[in-house]
């Protein structure tokens, strides 16, 4: 496991145990930088249109489409050391 990944695997857990929890957007971002670095670009089906919060992860995730996972990875690191204070 290279460095990079052991600190994306602990930035995720720390995400889990922020002090405050972060609004909505940042959420979206935290959601979508993780699922870009751990899976690559967006896959499978849009959610339909009343499963609000499914569509705005699609979304959020779809956004992300073409960074380079390891660019996503150090993001999210980056922006879950932001939120812990």
């Amino acid at each position: 496991m290279s460095d990079l990944d052991a600190q994306f695997e602990q930035a995720s857990k720390e995400a889990k145990n922020l002090p405050e929890r972060p609004d909505n957007d940042t959420m979206l971002k935290l959601y979508a930088l993780y699922k870009q670095g751990s899976q690559g670009d967006v896959s499978g089906e849009k959610p339909g249109f009343f499963d609000f919060v499914g569509v705005a992860k699609h979304e959020a995730w779809e956004q992300q489409k073409g960074m380079e996972p390891d660019k996503a990875k150090q993001e999210y690191i980056d922006l879950v050391n932001s939120l812990k204070g």
